[in-house]
């Protein structure tokens, strides 16, 4: 008889950094840059060589995103008018590197809610939108850190790379090559958004978030079926980023705005909902479940408006804030964790038998579901 392997997630961990910027803390410093700017190029803009810089406010950040706070790394340069940029000391080749430490705290509380020690798992995936370096693998200094025994890689689908890495542990355990894989995401996402452009300066937040991934014969009492998953990459240059070692940003400041982030947001918006609404529905339906019945969509959070609509076109009907729980007001875009925090934050009330997709989509095009049902 063949044996089967079913997996299941066991738990998350989150790992969030203590410094947040508020909207008016943010709206403050990017005004005072505005007005050091235009000051300074005051002939050029008066003779109709230079377009002034236009003020942000926290009315026009909420409207447009519905975010009102966001998590970083380094508070204070970035809102520095005249670095408006995360300055992280570059650490000895012999310390854990940044990534790897919050990457490892969110592992590490996985690890603690599973009931689980490192010495059980098998597999690491970071999972992320933006590595630190090239190599070695920040997935292989995560498992040396946490001194797992078994094998790890880095995978970059930008803001789907969590389901992306999800599927994949899932594959790897109903092949029968592991048993319990974490996938990691650490997400330093304030070093690549320009925080000199109005359109974006508001959009990103770090952190960190891990998913234990393992057979349900080692999974807790209290764990999720995965009923099924579904990837899907649509090439788009709607959002971009070009900062790489082949494509270095300027030492000395915020960097070239061209090799930061940047999108078309109208653009985005009117291509990834109907995509990204279509795929969960047909998932769904794929595996029998009415996506009207879907007790909780835990989506990717990018953008207040695009959750709202996908939510309505997948339930029928404009979702609630227990439906289709956000965490964008406070955490802001975490690129691939966004949807993981929103599913660590907001699953524990769930009956047994409850069914809900985590669902992710950003730049590639990129779209990860993951149709899970709460363990009876």
């Amino acid at each position: 008889m063949i044996a089967t392997h079913r997996p299941v997630i066991s738990a998350t961990g989150l790992f969030t950094p203590p410094q947040s910027i508020s909207n008016e803390e943010l709206v403050e410093s990017f005004n005072a840059y505005v007005k050091r700017h235009n000051a300074a190029h005051a002939d050029a803009i008066a003779a109709g060589e230079l377009p002034a810089l236009e003020r942000s406010s926290v009315e026009f950040i909420e409207k447009a995103s519905g975010i009102k706070a966001r998590h970083v790394v380094d508070k204070a340069n970035v809102l520095d008018p005249e670095v408006m940029c995360p300055r992280i000391p570059e650490r000895a080749n012999d310390q854990l590197s940044v990534m790897a430490e919050m990457g490892v705290a969110a592992a590490r509380q996985a690890l603690e809610r599973a009931g689980r020690e490192a010495a059980h798992v098998d597999a690491v995936l970071c999972a992320a939108s933006n590595m630190q370096r090239a190599y070695p693998a920040m997935a292989i200094e995560i498992q040396h850190a946490l001194g797992i025994d078994g094998f790890a890689f880095d995978m970059n689908v930008a803001c789907s790379s969590a389901t992306f890495g999800i599927q994949t542990a899932a594959d790897y355990v109903r092949a029968g090559n592991a048993k319990s894989v974490l996938v990691v995401s650490p997400e330093i996402t304030s070093g690549h958004l320009n925080w000199r452009d109005r359109d974006s300066h508001f959009i990103f937040g770090d952190v960190a978030t891990a998913v234990l991934v393992e057979d349900a014969s080692i999974a807790p009492a209290n764990h999720w079926d995965i009923l099924g998953t579904k990837l899907k990459t649509v090439f788009s240059n709607a959002i971009r980023n070009n900062f790489g070692f082949l494509n270095r940003a300027a030492p000395e400041g915020v960097g070239q705005p061209d090799k930061l982030f940047v999108q078309e947001g109208r653009k985005v918006f009117k291509e990834v909902v109907p995509m990204v609404s279509a795929m969960i529905i047909e998932e769904a339906a794929r595996l029998g479940i009415d996506p009207h019945s879907l007790r909780r969509l835990w989506l990717h959070q990018a953008n207040a408006g695009m959750n709202r609509l996908i939510a309505q076109r997948v339930l029928g009907h404009e979702a609630n804030d227990d439906e289709s729980p956000t965490v964008l007001d406070t955490y802001a875009n975490t690129s691939s964790a966004g949807s993981i925090i929103a599913f660590h934050q907001h699953s524990q009330d769930l009956a047994p038998e409850d069914t809900g997709i985590i669902c992710s989509f950003g730049a590639g095009y990129s779209v990860g579901t993951v149709i899970v049902r709460k363990a009876g």
